[in-house]
């Protein structure tokens, strides 16, 4: 569901998304190392909320 949204607004350009993990570092294990290492998409996870990550795409 996460890589099918993040292809979906890949699509129509540039985006900025958050992904809502809660406490579940399982699941920010498995978004970072299944979909986000690796691709074209630049993310952090913000030291004022860890249970979100951030996902950007640019254009160049």
């Amino acid at each position: 569901m996460v890589k099918l949204k993040l292809d979906q607004e890949k699509e129509k350009g540039q985006f900025s998304l958050t992904i809502i993990t809660g406490n579940s570092s399982v699941l920010q294990k498995l978004i970072l190392n299944k979909i986000l290492e690796g691709s074209e998409f630049k993310y952090y996870i913000p030291s004022w909320n860890l249970g979100q990550i951030i996902v950007d795409y640019v254009e160049l």
